[in-house]
């Protein structure tokens, strides 16, 4: 196992993996910008070093300044948590080269699962149904619509290297294909650094569902079930549970299945998520996020295994001493991210200073968040500022206790998501588990 480790990450992923670290005896160096300097997180730490600037590509984005933070701490792992530069195949392999272990897959597979394209292909290999699309890169406009022409309207065009939902549209009809297909290639040149597109067929009443997988470097592979991430807004994630309530014991089987297939197909290790796209009683898978991801609570409250733990001893070589029939989700788990937003001005980002802070607490809530009263905001970076997790025995009662949690929750004057998520707790639609990805922009509309 690891003795020191530097964390290259920020806010309430940055503490939460410390707290891994602690229980494991590992010691901390965390690097921070200067908009971070006050961050509480910081003095739990058991070094800290300033890498720059707040622009992230100051800071957080800043290869070379990392790994001098890294040379200098002494440091024999760098965990990049989520964003940023998780998901970098070549941050990874800059990390290796300097005989600094990276927390996640192996460089091959991170630049496999992260280009789209090839992502489909490994799926494809692995006998898992993908949306029916371009078999490649789409090289002009005339082929697209060639493509559209055979898949049908509506179809969305995607960028090769885009994820988080960034780099997606969808277009209706020739006409618009025409004028989208440009400016989407424009687009994901300055967004990732990547024109290629390609097209799927666009499916528009869906659910998002992704399935948790661990696996280590002896061969050895489980998944931990899935969540259901369908409300979203803008194609980010805003709720996440476990277990759906839209699959059905034989659906979820599939599901899991296919997961296991595709990471086993792309020689994953680490702790990753499969995403799949459902529609109705049929699946396609999406995309790999071989990283941490942001709602991975969820899965540790309704198992009871620690993720961050384990990314920590499969990197270290350390073989899973966990079996499939080891995995016993129990009960019902649900997140709520708490962002600094207004969600009533077009989820507008709400940076500044808390001035009134009171967290939730009781039976089986968990709060993980880095923030404080007399906590500023930084408008540079993303406006998450925690995740509200909650566990019951049935979706009725986990409502029920994320329903008193989000009452009890008090942060003033910024604005963020809480009462929204306060509304949404006791809608009808939510209640009934019935309800598709535009199910935040319609529930917004019908206010």
């Amino acid at each position: 196992m690891f003795s020191r480790i530097l964390i290259a990450n920020r806010g309430e992923i940055a503490l939460r993996i410390i707290r891994a670290c602690r229980d494991l005896d590992i010691d901390t160096v965390v690097v921070f910008s200067e908009a971070d300097r006050n961050a509480s997180y910081l003095h739990l730490a058991d070094e800290r070093i300033c890498i720059g600037e707040a622009p992230s590509a100051d800071s957080y984005l800043n290869i070379p300044r990392i790994i001098a933070a890294a040379e200098l701490a002494d440091v024999q792992a760098i965990h990049p948590g989520y964003g940023f530069l998780s998901e970098n195949s070549h941050f990874a392999e800059i990390c290796r080269s300097c005989k600094i272990e990276f927390i996640g897959p192996s460089v091959a597979t991170m630049e496999a699962v992260g280009d789209k394209i090839q992502a489909k292909k490994i799926a494809v290999r692995a006998g898992v149904p993908i949306v029916p699309g371009s078999e490649g890169a789409v090289e002009d406009v005339e082929q697209a619509i060639t493509i559209a022409s055979r898949i049908g309207y509506p179809v969305g065009i995607k960028a090769a290297a885009g994820g988080g939902g960034r780099g997606i549209r969808a277009v209706h009809n020739e006409a618009t294909l025409r004028t989208s297909f440009k400016q989407a290639q424009a687009e994901a040149e300055v967004a990732f650094g990547d024109g290629r597109l390609y097209l799927e067929k666009w499916i528009q009443s869906m659910r998002h569902i992704e399935v948790q997988v661990l696996g280590d470097m002896h061969g050895n592979l489980i998944h931990l079930f899935e969540r259901d991430c369908t409300v979203q807004r803008r194609r980010q994630k805003l709720i996440e549970e476990s277990p759906s309530p839209a699959l059905t014991p034989e659906l979820r089987a599939a599901v899991c299945e296919a997961a296991v297939k595709i990471c086993k197909e792309a020689g994953y290790y680490g702790a990753g998520t499969v995403e799949f796209i459902l529609d109705g009683e049929d699946f396609y898978f999406m995309e790999v996020n071989a990283r941490i991801q942001v709602e991975h609570p969820v899965t540790e409250m309704l198992t009871g295994i620690d993720l961050v733990k384990w990314q920590f001893r499969v990197a270290a070589g350390e073989r899973l001493t966990l079996g499939q029939d080891d995995v016993q989700p129990r009960g019902w788990a649900m997140e709520c991210r708490i962002n600094a937003e207004d969600p009533d001005h077009d989820f507008r980002p709400s940076p500044g200073k808390i001035e009134s802070y009171v967290p939730p607490g009781g039976p089986n809530v968990r709060l993980d968040s880095h923030v404080y009263q007399g906590y500023v905001i930084p408008p540079t970076y993303d406006s998450l500022i925690g995740k509200l997790i909650v566990k019951g025995n049935t979706r009725q009662e986990t409502i029920a206790i994320m329903r008193r949690a989000l009452r009890e929750f008090q942060i003033h004057p910024i604005k963020t998501t809480v009462g929204l998520y306060r509304e949404i707790m006791s809608d009808a639609t939510f209640h009934r588990g019935q309800f598709d990805t535009s199910f935040v922009e319609k529930y917004l509309l019908a206010r």
